[in-house]
């Protein structure tokens, strides 16, 4: 007797991974458990898209980390480039070495990204906070944003490797297709995020509760595929704790966010002391007025002190005085000085008409006007009828402006600006800015610029270079100059500098440039005409037989 078998013959178990290459759309099935099996079956296409998106996230939530760091040193240091550079390269790095690290970790894919992502929604989102707690506190910036920029980098690379095999685990399909999709969704996310972060993020919230709100999303997006596409990986246990965490990361954030402004207040009190009247963060820089009413007042942007009340004058003086007595002073544009105290002794010389002063950020103006001794102090300059502020970009505002429209050209242009030396942008020190500054000079105009502060006593020439290479960017425009300097600090009663601290300066015009002091505005308090052309003649003494190059747009700094 032959028997037959009762039921149909057994098919051998199909195992994909036998080394053969996966045909497209070929389903993981037989490698997936029967429950979820049925589930990614019933609407395959459906949870692909969720992963997709998930990746999108993911991305858009990785650049805004990255930007929210870049800026973030560029309102605390300055020197945007270096910033920039140092995030960058640190984060390229790190996510190569995350993308390594998680080889490990693609057995149970969907665990280990909810880990990731809860990790990195916490460490992304507290970023900005723990990076101004330690500039605030400690010091150590570069180190911690070094460190915390690898950290960061590390978790973002191992997004890609496990969002590659969650994909597969779906369906499995040729690599490069399911590659092209995923780093599609990753680079528009890219895209997305990069675009959110000037226009909207930033404007609306500021880096430190944008970044946040950003951890929060990253841990939702997380929490949304693992927790519920995937939900069959993790044990009951393993996935009650990871619901636990995500919901923990979430109450982390969300106490973060509600103590946020608690934790700038005590930061700014460490570094500032006890009598901050004023503190804000515009989207330009960081503004903070301390001090009583009564003085002396301290103005501090992006963490440098500018102004303090007593010893200001010095510097005001100095820029303002000596261009305006050099010939006609009837129209003058003043490019930065939103503080409204370069321009008090603008409006002091009796033949002045017109000027117009041009300020990056509109916040700066607006505090000198409404802040009863900030206005005081500046006189209530700004609210002169014969002044128009622009708020604009200094630079910006120069390409467009017409010499021979508007109110120009003008007689005198001052440049109250940081110079490179104490920690401003090269840009409004370049030989092109000063080009485009000449352009707009009527018959006989002079341009004065702050070129920095510090000793400049006669055995400290190599201290000068920086002036020297600002002078090579006057000389570049074609007009001739005259260095002069004020003694004492600006700053000496704020914080008291070196004894031999004095105030530097050049006066640029078409011809050589006479220094005095003109007979229709008060004596100032700092200048003398015998002082003025003592200081000329030494620094012109210590003047290099071959003057370092200009500064410019694409020059070495």
């Amino acid at each position: 007797m032959i028997n037959h078998p009762a039921g149909p013959p057994a098919r051998p178990r199909v195992d994909l991974d036998d080394g053969t290459p996966p045909r497209p759309g070929r389903s993981l099935a037989p490698l997936l458990p029967t429950r979820r099996r049925s589930r990614l079956r019933s609407s395959p296409r459906l949870a692909r898209l969720a992963v997709l998106l998930a990746a999108f996230v993911c991305a858009a939530c990785g650049l805004v980390y990255e930007l929210e760091l870049v800026a973030l040193g560029d309102y605390l240091l300055g020197d945007t480039v270096t910033q920039t550079s140092v995030v960058l390269s640190v984060m390229v790095f790190a996510m190569g070495l995350g993308s390594l690290l998680v080889k490990r970790l693609t057995s149970r894919p969907a665990t280990a990204f909810a880990l990731v992502e809860c990790a990195l929604a916490l460490t992304g989102g507290l970023s900005v906070l723990a990076l101004y707690s330690c500039w605030a506190w400690i010091g150590r910036y570069q180190a911690a944003v070094v460190g915390l920029t690898c950290l960061i980098g590390i978790l973002i690379g191992a997004e890609i490797p496990l969002l590659m095999t969650l994909i597969q685990r779906i369906r499995r399909e040729d690599a490069g297709r399911a590659v092209a999709d995923l780093f599609a969704a990753d680079y528009v996310g890219a895209l997305i995020g990069g675009l959110a972060f000037p226009f909207l993020i930033l404007p609306t919230l500021g880096p430190g509760d944008g970044a946040l709100l950003t951890g929060a999303v990253n841990a939702v997006a997380g929490a949304a595929v693992v927790l519920w596409l995937f939900r069959e990986e993790p044990a009951p246990r393993i996935r009650r704790l990871l619901w636990g965490g995500c919901l923990l990361v979430l109450a982390l954030l969300a106490a973060a966010a509600a103590g946020s402004d608690a934790i700038e207040r005590a930061a700014r009190y460490a570094l500032y002391g006890d009598d901050v009247r004023y503190a804000t963060r515009s989207r330009h820089q960081e503004i903070v007025l301390t001090g009583p009413a009564e003085g002396p007042l301290r103005l501090y942007l992006d963490g440098r002190l500018a102004a303090c009340g007593p010893d200001e004058y010095r510097a005001d003086e100095g820029l303002v005085h000596p261009a305006m007595a050099g010939g006609p002073d009837a129209r003058v544009l003043l490019l930065g000085g939103g503080d409204g105290l370069a321009l008090r002794e603008v409006l002091r010389h009796r033949g002045v008409r017109s000027v117009r002063l041009v300020d990056g950020d509109p916040a700066l103006p607006r505090l000198a006007r409404t802040d009863p001794g900030l206005a005081a102090l500046g006189d209530h300059s700004l609210d002169d009828p014969r002044v128009r502020t622009t708020a604009a970009d200094p630079m910006a505002w120069l390409r467009g402006a017409d010499a021979s429209g508007g109110d120009g050209p003008y007689d005198v242009v001052l440049v109250d600006l940081p110079a490179p030396d104490d920690g401003g942008p090269v840009k409004f020190h370049s030989q092109e800015f000063y080009g485009l500054a000449a352009r707009l000079l009527s018959p006989g105009g002079r341009i004065a610029v702050h070129a920095g502060s510090g000793p400049d006593g006669p055995d400290d020439p190599d201290r000068l270079d920086g002036l020297w290479r600002i002078e090579s960017g006057l000389r570049a425009a074609g007009l001739r100059t005259a260095p002069y300097a004020v003694p004492g600090s600006a700053t000496a009663t704020c914080r008291p500098g070196p004894p031999d601290g004095a105030q530097r300066f050049l006066l640029a015009a078409d011809a050589q440039p006479p220094l005095g002091l003109a007979a229709d505005a008060p004596p100032p308090r700092a200048l003398t005409p015998e002082a003025l052309r003592d200081s000329t003649a030494r620094l012109t003494a210590l003047r290099p037989a071959r003057p370092p190059a200009a500064l410019t747009l694409l020059g070495p700094r």
